[in-house]
């Protein structure tokens, strides 16, 4: 009896260990979704209409001169992020910007992501 409760014991540690090892990381690259890459038009930067969303709309938290006060400072923005990585940050927000979506039309967002790129 003691070898037959043995014996099952066994093949638990074993189906255990093959499901671990073999199903399990399947399950968690499934699981993955792939991040969309955003595709913007090269288009030229109206610096004026940039200038005047900028002072409506970022102002109060970037501050007059870019630089800084509850968000962060993009006086330099352009060092650090891509366009298309700052589009998407004023599209959907995050780390505690508001998303502009909603606020702003599409052809504004990529103008004033064209402009805060320049920004360096």
């Amino acid at each position: 009896m003691k070898w037959a409760m043995f014996g099952v014991f066994i093949a638990a540690v074993l189906l255990s260990v093959y499901l671990l090892l073999f199903e399990l990381p399947e399950k968690e690259s499934s699981e993955e979704t792939p991040e969309e890459t955003v595709v913007l038009p090269d288009t030229p930067v109206d610096a004026g209409a940039a200038e005047t969303l900028y002072a409506q709309s970022c102002i109060g938290c970037h501050g007059d001169q870019m630089q800084g006060g509850m968000g962060p400072a993009l006086s330099a923005v352009g060092s650090s992020m891509t366009r298309e990585e700052i589009y998407t940050k004023i599209m959907e927000g995050g780390g505690g910007m508001p998303s502009f979506e909603t606020q702003l039309s599409e052809d504004e967002i990529i103008n004033v992501s064209g402009w805060l790129a320049d920004m360096k």
